[in-house]
């Protein structure tokens, strides 16, 4: 099963449910938002210890 993450749209404020499938270092790629469509940049990443980090961001703002 594929980790998962709520964080919320930088454009909408919705929360939304990521579904991860990250590798040990960071991972930059863009997934629309489920609610007002407009493109948002997440940026996941796994540290030395297994824990999962993600952020969001505005297209314009990565």
């Amino acid at each position: 099963m594929l980790p998962s993450a709520e964080v919320h749209c930088p454009y909408c404020g919705e929360a939304l449910e990521l579904l991860l499938d990250v590798a040990p270092g960071t991972q930059r790629y863009i997934e629309d938002c489920q609610v007002c469509c407009r493109p948002i940049t997440v940026t996941a990443s796994l540290d030395e210890d297994g824990a999962l980090h993600v952020e969001v961001a505005a297209e314009d703002e990565a």
